[in-house]
């Protein structure tokens, strides 16, 4: 059981490797990453060259405990940044899926941050 595990995160680990060579932030396009376990979520805007987090959202803050980590509580956390990006005036950004997989939980984030406008 713990070998499969290691496993596991050895090959998600190798993934995202292999996606961070090519994809970057900038601070007309910054990235957007995503973490997930299985008690939180949480999800960074980040611009690469300055080194800077321009918005983040988890659902550890304080208002956005009722997010849980289903693809219904992904979905209204992406909608949370989306309009949080807005507020900065962002309007598109690179997704790094941070070596997870595109279903589920990440992709229902991704299109509830595309709900709110941003493009991607």
């Amino acid at each position: 059981m713990l070998q499969k595990m290691l496993e596991k995160d050895r090959k998600r680990l190798r993934r995202k490797v292999h996606i961070r060579k090519r994809i970057s932030g900038t601070a007309e396009r910054p990235r957007m990453t995503v973490t997930k376990s299985n008690r939180c979520l949480s999800v960074q805007i980040i611009d690469d060259t300055k080194g800077h987090t321009i918005v983040s959202a988890s659902s550890l803050e304080k208002d956005l405990k009722e997010i849980k980590t289903t693809v219904a509580g992904a979905a209204k956390l992406g909608e949370i940044v989306g309009k949080r990006l807005l507020d900065k005036n962002i309007n598109s950004v690179v997704f790094d899926r941070n070596g997870y997989l595109y279903h589920g939980i990440v992709k229902a984030l991704a299109d509830g941050t595309r709900k709110a406008g941003i493009n991607f």
